[in-house]
C-alpha cells in the first residue's frame, strides 16, 4: 500500500490529508489547532500571520493524521500542497521570516495597486496581467519597498503561503506560474514574469523564486524536516497550488465551462476558461490553472468575497456561541427575506467585487422590536449567497456561463439553508461532493508523484448530495435578491 499526503494551508486552520493511492479513499484527515489560528490587524484594514505557525500546525496536524491511521512513512509517494492565496513572505539569505505575512484580505496596498493600474494603463494591464495589480502579492512587496525599507534591504526571496511551507520541507525556494499569476507578477502573453510591472515597481527579478511544474518533483523532505513531522527524508514533494485552483482540482473542474465554490473564511465562484477573459474593472479575477499548458491554456476565472464564514463565526460569537449546526436550524425559522433584514457582508477588508472599495459591513432594515436571532443568522446567510450572485453576474458579463456548480460538502454548504438560497438565486445546480482542498492536494501529489493519471485521480470521491433550484423559490429569491441589489447601491 502507498499514501500521498495533502496539506492545506488556510488563515483559520491547516487541514491534512492521508489518501490510500490504490482505492483512492481518504484514510485520515486532521484539523489544527481546533480552534482559528490568530491574525493580527496592527491597523485597520491589516491583516497579517506569522509564516512559523503555519509550520508548527503542519507538524501538528500530521501527527494528529499518523495518531489517526498508523503507516509506514517510507510509503508516503508523494506530498501535495494547496495553500490561502495573495499573500506575502519575506524571507532573508538563511530562510528566516523577515516580518510577519501580509495576507490575502489585507487591504494596505490597495492605492498603490491602483496607481499601478492607471500609471500602466488598464487597458496594458487586461491585455497582458488580465487583471489589475490591484492588492496582490507585487503591491504588497512595492508596499514594504515603501514603507518598510530596511526590511526590504535583506530579503532574498519572496514567496506565497504554499512556497514557504515547501521551503520548509525542502529547503528549496521555487514557486510556479499558477502562483506567480495569483501575485500578478505573470506576463500571459510571454508567459514568464512581467518585466514590465517588475520595472514599474523597481522589483529585481532576483527576488522571484525558480519555477517548478505544478505536477512533478518539486523537492525533496530534509532529514530536519522529516525529523519533526515523523515521515522519512526525501519524500518528494509533487504539487502545489492556491486554494481556489486547488479547490477546482480537488472537485475534478478542469475543463472549460465547469465551475466549483466554496464557502469558507472567503466565499468564491472559480470557473475554468479556455480563452482569456477580463473584466474591465478588475472586481474579477483570472489567473494560471493548474493544467495549464502552452498547447492547451487553461485560465480560472476567480470571484473572490473576503466576508463569508468570517460574518457567519461573527453572528455566532454574538448570538451566544451555539452550534453551527443549531445556527442553520435557528435560521431556517426565519421567513425568506428575514422580514426586511439585510445584511451587507463586506467587513473583512477591501472587496474585489466592489472594485476594492472597503465599505465595511452593513446591517439595513434591522427592527429592535420585529427581528430577532433567527433574522440576524439567516439575513446573514442570504446577504452572503446574494453578494456571490452580484459577483457571478460580472462573471457572466465575461462570457461564463455557470449552470452547475461542484462544491465539497463542508463549511457554509453543511447548512440546507444556504444550498437552497444560493441554488435558487443563482439558478445553479449544486453538486456537493465528499471532498476538500487537503484530500484534492493528497490526489494531485499522486499525480505529480507518477502514480497515476489524472483521469485516474478522483477514485474514491463521490457525489453526496445534489441540489436543484425550483421555480417557486426562484422567483422568491430573485424578488428578495433585487431588493438586496438596491440597497448594495447606496453603499457603493
Amino acid at each position: 500500500m502507498k499514501y500521498t499526503i495533502g496539506y492545506d494551508i488556510g488563515s483559520s486552520s491547516v487541514k491534512a490529508a492521508l489518501i490510500d493511492i490504490e482505492t483512492g479513499k481518504c484514510l485520515a484527515t486532521a484539523v489544527s489547532p481546533a480552534q482559528e489560528m490568530p491574525m493580527q490587524a496592527p491597523r485597520a484594514g491589516w491583516a497579517e500571520q506569522d509564516p512559523e505557525l503555519w509550520w508548527k500546525e503542519v507538524q501538528n496536524a500530521t501527527h494528529m493524521l499518523k495518531q489517526q491511521h498508523a503507516f509506514d512513512a517510507t510509503l508516503v509517494a508523494g506530498i501535495g500542497i494547496a495553500y490561502q492565496m495573495h499573500g506575502l513572505v519575506c524571507v532573508d539569505k538563511d530562510q528566516q521570516v523577515l516580518r510577519p505575512s501580509i495576507i490575502w484580505c489585507d487591504s494596505r496596498a490597495v492605492e498603490i495597486g491602483n496607481e499601478a493600474f492607471d500609471s500602466l494603463g488598464h487597458n496594458w494591464s487586461l491585455q497582458y496581467l488580465l487583471n489589475s495589480p490591484g492588492n496582490f502579492t507585487a503591491s504588497k512587496l512595492r508596499w514594504v519597498q515603501q514603507y518598510e525599507p530596511q526590511i526590504y534591504a535583506r530579503i532574498h526571496k519572496v514567496m506565497l503561503s504554499g512556497d514557504f511551507i515547501a521551503m520548509r520541507l525542502t529547503g528549496d525556494a521555487v514557486t510556479t506560474i499558477s502562483g506567480l499569476s495569483e501575485g500578478i507578477f505573470w506576463d500571459f502573453t510571454s508567459r514568464e514574469p512581467s518585466q514590465v510591472l517588475l520595472k514599474h515597481y523597481d522589483i529585481n527579478q532576483s527576488l522571484l523564486s525558480d519555477i517548478v511544474p505544478t505536477f512533478g518533483v518539486q523537492g525533496k523532505v530534509t532529514a530536519a524536516a522529516a525529523s519533526l513531522l515523523g515521515l522519512a527524508a526525501g519524500t518528494p514533494v509533487t504539487y502545489r497550488a492556491g486554494d481556489q485552483p486547488n479547490n477546482a482540482f480537488s472537485l475534478n473542474v478542469l475543463k472549460p465551462g465547469e465551475a466549483a465554490t466554496t464557502a469558507g473564511t472567503s466565499g468564491v465562484v472559480y470557473a475554468v476558461h479556455d480563452r482569456i477573459a477580463f473584466d474591465n474593472e478588475s472586481r474579477v479575477n483570472t489567473f494560471v490553472h493548474v493544467n495549464d499548458t502552452k498547447e492547451a491554456p487553461r485560465n480560472g476565472v476567480l470571484m473572490c468575497l473576503n466576508g463569508t464564514g468570517i460574518l457567519n463565526s461573527w453572528l455566532r460569537q454574538m448570538t451566544g456561541n451555539m452550534s453551527y449546526d443549531e445556527m442553520n436550524v435557528l435560521a431556517g425559522k426565519a421567513p425568506a427575506g428575514s422580514r426586511g433584514l439585510k445584511i451587507y457582508p463586506f467587513g473583512n477588508g477591501a472587496e474585489r467585487i466592489l472594485a476594492n472599495k472597503d465599505t465595511g459591513a452593513v446591517f439595513n432594515n434591522l427592527n429592535f422590536n420585529i427581528h430577532s436571532r433567527e433574522h440576524l443568522l439567516r439575513a446573514g446567510q442570504e446577504g452572503i449567497v446574494f453578494a456571490l450572485k452580484y459577483g457571478m453576474d460580472i462573471m457572466s458579463d465575461m462570457g461564463l456561463q455557470i449552470h452547475r456548480v461542484r462544491a465539497g460538502k463542508t463549511n457554509m454548504f453543511l447548512s440546507p439553508l444556504f444550498r437552497e438560497v444560493f441554488a435558487n438565486t443563482a439558478n445553479v445546480v449544486i453538486e456537493l461532493y465528499n471532498t476538500d482542498g487537503a484530500q484534492g492536494a493528497a490526489r494531485a501529489a499522486g499525480i505529480g508523484a507518477g502514480c497515476y493519471k489524472e483521469e485516474d485521480a478522483f477514485k474514491g470521491m463521490e457525489c453526496l448530495a445534489t441540489v436543484e433550484p425550483d421555480a417557486k423559490l426562484q422567483k422568491e429569491y430573485g424578488e428578495i435578491y433585487q431588493q438586496w441589489l438596491e440597497g448594495l447601491t447606496h453603499i457603493i
